[in-house]
């Protein structure tokens, strides 16, 4: 205050003078940029060349200004907050806000998939699992204990609920996926779980999870649920796998008796099916046979009663027909005179020792033709030798 020039030329009733202030004001900032020196030894050039206030204050207004331009990508939204209270959310596009601290703003991808691992944890560039025996150990509905290991992969769906409900959406989600896992695995069996189930199990799950987190208005969707791992725990797991591999028997060995009946029971089906038809078509045929021989013995019986002898003489030529035509018939020529006949014993002898099968029958009267020809010629020839050795005696 000593130091003030004007210090004793104030009036202490009236307001202090304007450009005193800016004066003051002025020599302050050039004592803060390394521009201060002794009062007395100021002369009036010196007192001239001080900084522009309103440039600077320009300036800064128009920095201020610019720090609310932002852009919102593409999937997500930026939310506005007013001194901490929501005023609007902004669609994807260039937007502008109130400079801090009036406003801020925070842009959330919202169709980015997140994945939250309950179970087991696996680090980034590590192949290696690490287990959380406190999350993957439950119990089934048959009071046993399994491992199971999942993964959950969700995104947003409405952004003021991920953020104002929310303290962390990533906890919130592990925490009900292990709650909704454990609920439908311990109403389910041990055997259903590990085997056949898993696919439904993980189906039941993501329907409970997202049924969870709407009654909480978490503002998660729930994507899908991965079942990475199903398996008993490691003290039981060698006699779980002679469990398994039994019934694998018990299976392959039903499998197989299933194949063996398939394989029988038709073939079996189709022989009696044959059987049934040739009988139906045996009987069929002696039916026919019977009746037709009935048939032909009325007719041969009214002939009978009309002509007695011609039928009689007709049915012995009928008979003999019949019987001649099935064996084999040599024809002798006793014009000759000759008492030495030469006879193809060999021949009848094969043509009779040749079982009676329709070919061999319809055969026989076909060899015995070449028989006459050949009998025929051998007479004769030797009726020449014969008349040349008399001439010659």
């Amino acid at each position: 205050m000593a130091n003030d020039p004007g210090w004793g030329n104030r009036n202490n009733d009236g307001p202090p003078d304007l450009d005193e202030v800016l004066r003051q004001f002025t020599r302050k900032l050039n004592n803060l940029f390394g521009k201060s020196g002794d009062s007395g030894d100021k002369t009036p050039s010196s007192e001239n060349k001080s900084i522009p206030i309103l440039p600077i204050v320009g300036l800064v207004a128009l920095v201020w200004f610019a720090t609310g331009f932002y852009i919102v990508d593409q999937g997500s939204r930026g939310v506005v907050l007013r001194f901490g209270k929501h005023v609007e959310t902004t669609l994807p596009g260039p937007r502008w806000h109130m400079p801090y601290p009036v406003e801020s703003v925070t842009v959330v991808n919202m169709e980015q998939v997140r994945t939250v691992e309950v179970g087991y944890r696996s680090s980034e560039g590590d192949a290696a699992r690490s287990k959380q025996q406190q999350e993957s150990l439950m119990l089934t509905d048959d009071e046993n204990i399994i491992d199971i290991q999942f993964a959950v992969q969700y995104n947003l769906k409405n952004v003021e609920d991920t953020l104002f409900n929310n303290r962390s959406a990533e906890e919130s989600v592990r925490g009900v996926a292990e709650t909704a896992i454990r609920e439908v695995v311990g109403k389910s069996k041990m055997d259903f779980a590990l085997s056949a189930g898993r696919e439904e199990l993980a189906l039941n799950a993501k329907v409970l999870m997202q049924d969870i987190l709407d009654r909480y208005k978490t503002g998660v969707y729930v994507v899908n649920v991965t079942m990475q791992n199903a398996q008993p725990p490691e003290q039981v797991q060698a006699a779980f796998d002679d469990a398994v591999k039994a019934n694998q028997d018990l299976e392959r060995q039903r499998n197989e008796g299933l194949a063996y009946a398939n394989d029988v029971i038709p073939r079996a089906a189709g022989t009696a099916s044959r059987l049934l038809a040739e009988a139906a078509g045996y009987k069929l045929r002696v039916e026919n046979e019977a009746k037709g021989d009935a048939s032909r013995f009325e007719q041969v019986l009214t002939q009978y009663q009309r002509a007695p002898e011609v039928t009689r003489q007709r049915l012995y030529i009928d008979a003999q027909e019949q019987i001649l035509s099935s064996v084999s018939k040599v024809i002798v020529d006793q014009k000759g005179g000759n008492s030495l006949l030469y006879l193809p014993l060999d021949k009848l002898i094969a043509n009779t020792a040749a079982p009676a099968s329709p070919a061999n029958a319809s055969s026989l009267p076909a060899s015995s033709t070449p028989i006459l020809p050949e009998l025929d010629t051998s007479l004769r020839s030797r009726d020449a030798l014969r008349s040349r050795d008399r001439e010659s005696r």
